[in-house]
């Protein structure tokens, strides 16, 4: 299966490594990713492939999200059947 990931929050030092150490931990692989500076705003999409992932899809989306506090971004997941359905519409 795969996902989207956004984050969104104020750039500063380490947001990717975060995220990104995160999802290597549990067995994630990024397969596409754009990020970009806006004014002062951190700003990335990823693409990820979630099949050698042990969590379940609530529990990957949880620790993303409390990463993402710790860290002061938004961070959100999306199955990405679920983003390509919502973006036909």
């Amino acid at each position: 299966m795969r996902a989207i990931i956004t984050v969104v929050g104020k750039d500063k030092v380490g947001i990717i490594a975060a995220i990104s150490s995160l999802l290597a931990q549990n067995n994630v692989n990024i397969l596409d990713i754009s990020q970009t500076i806006m004014q002062g705003f951190f700003t990335m999409i990823m693409l990820v492939d979630l099949q050698e992932c042990k969590l379940k899809f609530s529990e990957l989306k949880d620790l993303l999200i409390k990463k993402g506090q710790e860290i002061g971004v938004d961070v959100n997941m999306q199955h990405e059947d679920l983003f390509n359905n919502i973006n036909r519409i």
